[in-house]
């Protein structure tokens, strides 16, 4: 080997770039009860990152809207979004996996109201109330329940007396219980979790009705992820239900398991968005 050559290859080998750490895996998560759940979240990035072999980094936003301009931006690799932003985000996005709860890939959307009112028996009868939204693009705290208004022949700009945003569902439950509003739609499950975890916060509220299934809000990589690290995270998602350590970890996380994740699940809430007017266009939301 010829010296330039020889001073060439050390140069490389001891340079920074040679021994720099692997960039982390970057995981968006929207508003859900994960965002309580710092101590949940550090077992679970400990249990993934020696199987997958890099760090892993958790990205929690206060909205669906800036986990969406992340993944926009590519500042983020993976993402667990509603099943109303992954639509939007199609053109940026591709299909991981979709978790399962009490062994199927479903959700559903609760009309709520506080637990004292008795009278109200349907969405129709909160005509002229206070109504909570989650987030302008959850969808079965936003998207659903003004597509069964629009479906009652009502708009839903003139329906309620006033409406607000609570930018999550725990604190659109919280304050249907506190009376702040007459109502809200809530994700199913996020309105089972807290009535296990925390039954002072749904015990004041009252189930008037739950919609049909819809499928359960995915994860998804960018378009652009690499196919071996897109698989790898695949597989190591769908293997903790078999061991103890990945099994007490989904269990915290209130789901049994993840399966491959099928555009199928998402077609009738692609409908409804498009219905909406809220597709996206691949440039901006």
């Amino acid at each position: 080997m010829e010296r330039r050559e020889f001073i060439a290859l050390g140069a490389l080998l001891f340079s920074p770039l040679a021994h720099a750490d692997p960039q982390p895996l970057r995981i968006g998560l929207t508003p859900t009860l994960l965002h309580e759940r710092h101590a949940l979240l550090a077992r679970w990035k400990a249990y993934l990152e020696p199987r997958l072999g890099v760090p892993v980094s958790f990205v929690l936003r206060d909205s669906y809207s800036d986990t969406m301009d992340l993944i926009k931006q590519r500042r983020l690799d993976v993402a667990w979004l509603s099943d109303y932003p992954y639509v939007l985000m199609k053109p940026h996005v591709r299909l991981l996996v979709t978790p399962l709860k009490d062994g199927r890939p479903y959700y559903r959307s609760y009309l709520i109201v506080p637990a004292r009112d008795k009278r109200t028996r349907s969405l129709a009868d909160l005509e002229g109330k206070i109504f909570a939204y989650a987030d302008p693009y959850s969808h079965t705290g936003y998207l659903f329940p003004r597509h069964e208004l629009a479906a009652l022949g009502k708009s839903p700009k003139s329906f309620f007396g006033r409406t607000f945003f609570t930018w999550s569902h725990r604190k659109a439950i919280e304050a249907v219980a506190q009376h702040l509003a007459d109502g809200a739609a809530v994700e199913s499950y996020v309105w089972d979790a807290l009535a296990r975890e925390e039954p002072r916060v749904t015990g004041g509220t009252r189930i008037v009705s739950r919609s049909r299934e819809f499928g359960f809000p995915p994860l998804v990589t960018l378009k652009a992820f690499p196919e071996k690290t897109f698989q790898s995270l695949r597989r190591v998602l769908m293997e903790m239900e078999r061991d103890v350590q990945g099994r007490e970890i989904l269990a915290d996380l209130h789901i049994n398991g993840f399966i491959p994740a099928k555009p199928d699940l998402y077609a009738e809430v692609e409908s409804m968005a498009r219905q909406a007017g809220r597709q996206d266009d691949g440039a901006g939301i």
